[in-house]
């Protein structure tokens, strides 16, 4: 009885610390023409690539430069339900319109008015309806990926070396610490695929993170687990309706996605006053989006 105590007492503990640290911004605002529900949930995640929460020296040993500006380096939807669970990355430089604002690269909308109007710039975008919203910075996910002692990420053959991120790596699967994850996903000068191949870099660290998030060996001992939930609790973002409950779930989802794909694009052109841009095919990316609102198997496309 005395251990039974112990434990459930060990737990409610663990767990109401946790869900009181969580931090929570205003992301899901309400407007007129909001896309209706569909089945399943959809998530928002987004990494940010702000630097302002980082010393002269942080930005020097991240390799992430001095710029001011408050983008988003990451935005993929995370659909679950009886279908699923899929996870859809976006380029950032997706040419869409952001209410208000014209048209202009996706990652500008963070910009322009914050977590709030990137997550009304996806659901006009998709059509899709975001239901929980998440957000990491640069230095969050190297504090989480440090707090599991690194994680093992594959690199294709040839390697990758990438002087303005500093990713320096050979080809094959290798383990790395914070700073070198946050190297090999920012990645994309030296990336013939450019920010195609960058996305799919970061859904493997998604994907790798969440594996070792939900192993025995870091769930178990509270000389691990507490120091891996320190660490995502202050680097993570959340809207206010989502708490410790639905994070977990999010973890389980990201940690055996049914499959991982990026929004179908038709071409990158160079477009005056903008620069490089991302043009989706609007036929197949009508046909991803459909089926994630309908919560059915997503189409497979070539490239993607």
């Amino acid at each position: 009885m005395a251990v039974v105590v112990v434990v459930v007492g060990y737990g409610a503990g663990l767990y109401f610390w946790a869900d009181g640290r969580l931090r929570t911004t205003d992301a899901l605002g309400s407007y007129a023409g909001r896309p209706a529900a569909g089945r399943g949930s959809d998530w928002l995640l987004v990494g940010s690539d702000s630097r302002a929460d980082l010393t002269p020296e942080q930005r020097k040993e991240l390799h992430v430069g001095g710029d001011a500006g408050r983008n988003t380096d990451t935005i993929m939807i995370l659909h679950h339900g009886d279908s699923g669970p899929y996870l859809v990355s976006i380029p950032r430089d997706s040419y869409v319109t952001i209410p208000g604002h014209g048209k202009n690269k996706i990652n500008a909308a963070y910009a322009l008015g914050g977590p709030e109007l990137l997550t009304r710039t996806v659901e006009q975008a998709t059509g899709l309806r975001i239901g929980h919203y998440v957000e990491i910075g640069f230095l969050g996910l190297v504090d989480v990926v440090d707090s599991l002692g690194g994680v093992t990420l594959c690199v294709p053959s040839g390697g990758l070396h990438d002087e303005k991120s500093g990713a320096d790596f050979d080809g094959g699967c290798q383990h790395m610490d914070g700073v070198q994850s946050l190297q090999y996903v920012r990645a994309r000068h030296a990336d013939p695929r450019g920010d195609l191949g960058r996305v799919a870099r970061q859904r493997q660290l998604v994907d790798a993170v969440a594996d070792e998030a939900l192993s025995a060996s870091v769930l178990i001992p509270p000389w691990n687990v507490i120091p891996f939930l320190a660490a995502t609790l202050d680097a993570l973002t959340v809207d206010r309706r989502t708490g410790l409950t639905e994070l977990t779930e999010m973890g389980r989802e990201l940690s055996d996605p049914a499959a991982t794909t990026t929004v179908p694009v038709a071409s990158e052109p160079d477009l005056p006053g903008v620069g490089d841009v991302v043009l989706w095919d609007e036929d197949k990316a009508g046909r991803l989006f459909s089926a994630l609102r309908e919560d059915r198997a997503i189409p497979t496309f070539d490239g993607n």
